[in-house]
């Protein structure tokens, strides 16, 4: 069954049509690219999951619910999670800060301080552990107590899936993930990507590195002008000459 699934969605800004009838299935554990020229609709298809813009026409559900224009914060509550192409960390904070700052805290509600004080206790020594334990997993260790501002541009990218995975999501949209980050961290990158599908985590991501997306994808969607101009495997859609026509501007694509 679909985790996520778009059905004929379209949005358009203005007189222009940046999502045009769109409908694309994802699943549970796979890894799917969503690749094609600037301009071809992926990031709006990303806020349109999200619920950061709101659908024009179409439904979008996840695990069979609707969850069309819901506001973003319902829809991250419902297991849907977002690591963006600009990285967002509060630099001023730790790492080991950070990624707590991921999980919901319930010492943030006065009532739970004065009635439920043991129980909060318990819930913040857990997330801390686990916090901890994700620190290492992205490949931090060593780095709990150092602010944000002092790491690499490719380790505060690490630290903000850190933070994403904190938050127990089901689905992760991913949005240029390697963009800009050194060849090391890229490799770590794709690594953790697989291991995460391999837990059972639906990662759909935008990535304009065409040996990243062949390496890691499981499926493809190909976009062009708003449009699903193809989908397939990564083999027959990176080895289609046409598509890489329009991809990479060789030659005169067919319109």
């Amino acid at each position: 069954m679909e985790i996520i699934s778009l059905k004929n969605v379209s949005k358009a800004f203005g007189g222009v049509i940046a999502v045009n009838n769109v409908s694309m299935g994802f699943y549970s554990g796979k890894i799917t690219g969503l690749i094609g020229p600037n301009g071809a609709g992926k990031t709006t298809i990303f806020n349109l999951i999200s619920g950061l813009i709101k659908v024009d026409k179409g439904r979008i559900y996840f695990k069979g619910e609707n969850i069309t224009n819901l506001h973003p914060w319902e829809i991250s509550k419902k297991g849907i999670g977002r690591l963006f192409q600009d990285i967002r960390v509060f630099k001023k904070l730790t790492v080991l800060e950070n990624v707590i700052l991921g999980e919901y805290n319930p010492a943030e509600y006065p009532y739970n301080i004065l009635f439920k004080f043991k129980e909060i206790k318990k819930i913040e020594k857990e997330n801390r552990e686990k916090a901890i334990e994700l620190i290492k997993f992205v490949g931090l260790e060593g780095k709990e107590n150092t602010p944000a501002e002092n790491l690499s541009y490719g380790q505060q990218k690490l630290l903000s899936l850190a933070r994403l995975l904190m938050g127990k999501y089901e689905v992760l949209l991913m949005d240029e993930p390697t963009a800009g980050v050194h060849p090391d961290i890229v490799k770590k990158l794709i690594e953790l990507m697989k291991e995460m599908a391999k837990s059972g985590k639906t990662i759909i991501f935008i990535e304009h590195n065409m040996n990243i997306v062949s390496e890691i994808a499981d499926w493809l969607f190909f976009l062009k002008e708003g449009e699903v101009y193809d989908m397939g495997k990564p083999e027959d859609i990176l080895g289609d000459e046409e598509i890489r026509r329009i991809y990479m501007g060789i030659g005169n694509a067919k319109t």
